[in-house]
């Protein structure tokens, strides 16, 4: 039934996507330092096409891994020429298939001087400790739950649709993780209360644009201009997909970045709220050194956050901003808003926050 639901909830919402080894390498190179010794679960790839698998395989000595784990819940929609797979004794469509791959090392197989994807195929090929069967391949599954208990990080792409239940599953089993998703995440009643409780915080990669492979017909005009732009053929299925940050909870150095402030608080520039006892502050570069009450700051606070300079009150809109003390506005909603010049308005999408350490001057 899990395995059902999840093929239900692809088709419904277009969420199956295919990241670009570029855009993995390029929030990964951050991270190095925690992967040795580790064993890293990639747990929606299929390593028929998928970058994450390439990018971990291919470094496997390089980071010092203990073990690579991947697993998919069916064969590849999109197929890869780079890591073609001699599927052997495997029955039936390839494409149809749910299996897991465990490396516990990647040598020099073919004996050219260099580890590489040949390496990886042969691997793939030859050992057949390394490749076997599952029942569904959904992260769901008993299966996959016995995976993950073996993981120490947990690094993927996760279907979209799914993000509530994939960061839950991780939680409950308190596993480390570098994953991608939506920037409207951030929203969730089920994921905000972790971002308060400092359980997860975004990545390098925040509020970014980024070109996926995908099993899906490119047919936006804008869309495809843009994925020219950056040198792909949208004819291949390959789509822009706006809006995407990486969640973590790793420590990372950006993470005690502290933002400059330069502003000084003023009644006349920074309005108060109607409805919540705060101030509204336009962007973050506006944030006052010396105010020590609750501000409502746009969204991209989050991307710079630090949780020794900053704590987090509350979300300033829906039923969240009302489990804050948001009451209602002029509009009969929990949003935060403020009147200027006899005139009312909801500012977009703000996020309470109070300066731990506010300078008086």
């Amino acid at each position: 039934m899990a395995n059902k639901n999840l093929n239900a909830a692809k088709a419904a919402k277009k969420d199956e996507f295919y990241t670009q080894l570029a855009d993995i390498e390029r929030e990964l190179q951050h991270y190095w330092p925690h992967f040795r010794g580790k064993v890293v679960l990639c747990n929606c790839d299929d390593p028929y096409e998928s970058n994450f698998f390439k990018y971990f395989a291919l470094r496997f000595n390089q980071l010092g891994l203990k073990k690579l784990i991947c697993t998919c819940y069916n064969g590849s929609p999109v197929q890869s020429n780079e890591l073609l797979i001699d599927w052997g004794d495997f029955t039936g469509d390839p494409k149809k298939i749910a299996y897991k791959v465990e490396i516990t090392e990647v040598r020099d197989l073919n004996g050219d001087g260099a580890v590489d994807l040949s390496d990886v195929q042969y691997l793939l090929q030859n050992d057949k400790n390394v490749l076997s069967t599952l029942q569904t391949g959904d992260f769901r599954s008993p299966e996959c739950v016995e995976l993950l208990k073996q993981a120490d990080i947990v690094v993927t792409n996760p279907p979209f649709s799914l993000f509530r239940e994939y960061v839950a599953q991780l939680m409950e089993y308190d596993k480390r993780f570098i994953i991608m998703g939506r920037m409207s995440a951030l929203h969730y009643s089920e994921i905000f209360p972790l971002f308060m409780q400092n359980k997860i915080w975004c990545g390098f990669g925040f509020n970014i644009s980024v070109i996926y492979k995908a099993p899906y017909e490119n047919t936006l005009n804008a869309n495809r201009k843009f994925v020219i732009s950056k040198g792909f053929n949208p004819d291949d299925n390959y789509i822009k997909v706006p809006a995407i940050c990486w969640y973590t909870n790793l420590d990372i150095s950006k993470r005690h970045e502290k933002i400059d402030l330069v502003c000084r608080y003023s009644n006349e520039e920074y309005p108060h709220y109607d409805n919540y006892n705060a101030i509204d502050i336009g962007t973050i570069a506006d944030i006052p050194f010396d105010w020590d009450g609750v501000m409502g700051v746009p969204d991209t606070i989050l991307g710079s956050f630090n949780p020794e300079q900053f704590e987090i009150i509350g979300l300033g809109s829906g039923d969240l901003a009302k489990q804050a003390g948001v009451t209602k506005n002029y509009r009969g909603r929990t949003d935060l808003a403020y009147t200027i010049n006899c005139k009312s308005k909801c500012p977009y999408s703000r996020i309470l926050i109070r300066n731990k350490h506010p300078k008086k001057l």
